[in-house]
């Protein structure tokens, strides 16, 4: 019997019946996605089945060594990983899920293949592996080099994947919740990697696509709140809500959409219990117009609501008690950010923002040139952003995943106790999805 890999597949040149194999009539041979590879040769070998395996072909390695010195709790969640060699980490945002990462490149001493959601973690990851003696390759859409060690980002390696998921024995999956994704998870599924780990602070989807993680990586094996670090490995911190009115314009215009919205839901008898539900009427929308207008003015309502008048004279307040600190200010549209950047003289970072000037302002941010910034989302994964001690969140999606990644852009270790404002509009959906987050 042979096991061969053939664009993410392996292919089986044996009579036995193997697990996970299906009969390919194209090929005539047996074939099982390079998912199994791992499973299949425990089979192979609990069952004393004699067998040729030539599906890897492993990028050229040294010995990788690095000096990390892990954290008790990083030592515990890599022990938990190396019990079977994969598994999801789950960890608080700025809690060191890198290091993690690269202590079990070390461990497993073989090609290893780390995947990220964005470029700027590409070179973050990039510039932290250089503590291994050795080249750090780059597979994405500006570089294709691999090497012992590749750090691709997630678009590339699904590209990619039937063509390079024999070349390393190791997968990292980096903020791994995106893996989860209809698309994105063709990358396990393709890459025959025996050993998996995947690292995230936020674990759950609100499409509950997170159990596929189990299938595609082994499942969730180490998880620790923030709760558990602050004090000695974070900041302690606190969280104030504060309810502001909607001006009487801006209170009849949100009521005014909101029935629209209503008025459609009880018209087509349906029902919201949770985001399905609204994905469902957002696809309708496509060829129905009164679905389309539903949703329209349901965006029209939420965005009064994360915009309203009060939240930027609130914001003022907060601005002078916390002259001196170091505050980033969240929100959800483009239009809030350059609103507050124009008003309080703020530099703003969205999807626009070219990455050079970006760079710019968080380095000057980092230096204490600017005491404030503001964004839009950009920020709440995937970048490293310079400590800051204040949060105060303006709009958002009220997801618990959203809440945890901007609250862990305060929590480093500081000098200052770190607190997080959000303000919500009294009276509007913003501020039931708020309380429901925090449950």
């Amino acid at each position: 019997m042979e096991l061969r890999f053939q664009k993410g597949t392996i292919i089986v040149d044996g009579s036995y019946n193997l697990p996970h194999t299906r009969w390919d009539d194209r090929s005539g041979e047996d074939r099982a996605l390079a998912l199994h590879y791992r499973d299949i040769l425990d089979y192979l070998k609990n069952s004393d089945i004699p067998y040729e395996d030539n599906v890897m072909d492993l990028v050229s390695c040294l010995e990788l060594k690095c000096d990390i010195e892990l954290r008790p709790y990083q030592e515990e969640a890599l022990d938990r990983w190396r019990a079977d060699k994969r598994g999801v980490l789950i960890l608080p945002t700025g809690s060191g899920k890198t290091y993690i990462g690269m202590a079990a490149i070390q461990e497993v001493n073989a090609p290893a293949f780390v995947v990220v959601p964005t470029l700027d973690l590409v070179d973050q990851w990039r510039q932290e592996l250089k503590k291994f003696d050795t080249k750090i390759g780059e597979y994405t859409g500006r570089e294709k080099q691999i090497e012992a060690i590749t750090v691709s980002t997630y678009d590339s390696a699904y590209n990619q994947a039937e063509n390079i998921g024999n070349r390393f024995k190791f997968v990292v999956f980096d903020e791994v919740h995106h893996l989860a994704s209809e698309g994105y998870r063709h990358i396990a599924e393709l890459f025959a990697s025996p050993y998996r780990m995947g690292l995230t602070a936020t674990y759950e989807r609100q499409d509950d696509k997170h159990k596929d993680l189990t299938r595609l990586l082994g499942g969730k094996v180490y998880e620790i709140e923030t709760e558990e670090l602050t004090g000695e490995y974070l900041s302690k911190y606190t969280v104030e809500r504060i309810t502001v009115d909607l001006t009487p314009s801006e209170k009849e215009e949100y009521d005014e959409k909101v029935e629209v919205f209503r008025n459609y839901l009880m018209s087509s008898n349906l029902q919201m219990r949770g985001p399905s539900d609204y994905r469902k009427i957002v696809m309708r929308s496509g060829n129905d117009p009164r679905a389309w207008k539903a949703v329209r003015a349901r965006n029209d309502a939420r965005q009064i609501a994360y915009s309203s008048n009060a939240k930027l004279n609130e914001l003022a307040n907060l601005l002078k008690t916390h002259r001196g600190d170091r505050i980033i200010i969240f929100t959800r549209y483009n239009d809030l950010v350059y609103e507050v950047a124009d008003r309080y003289l703020i530099p703003p970072i969205t999807h626009k923002t070219p990455k050079e000037e970006r760079r710019q302002i968080l380095q000057r941010f980092k230096e204490d040139k600017y005491s404030a910034i503001v964004s839009s989302q950009v920020l709440d994964e995937g970048v490293d952003v310079p400590d800051a001690n204040i949060g105060i969140i303006l709009s958002g999606t009220g997801s618990s995943r959203e809440y945890r990644q901007r609250l862990g852009r305060i929590l480093r270790p500081s000098s200052k106790k770190a607190k997080l404002y959000e303000i919500v509009s009294k009276g509007t959906g913003e501020i039931q999805t708020s309380y429901r987050r925090k449950t």
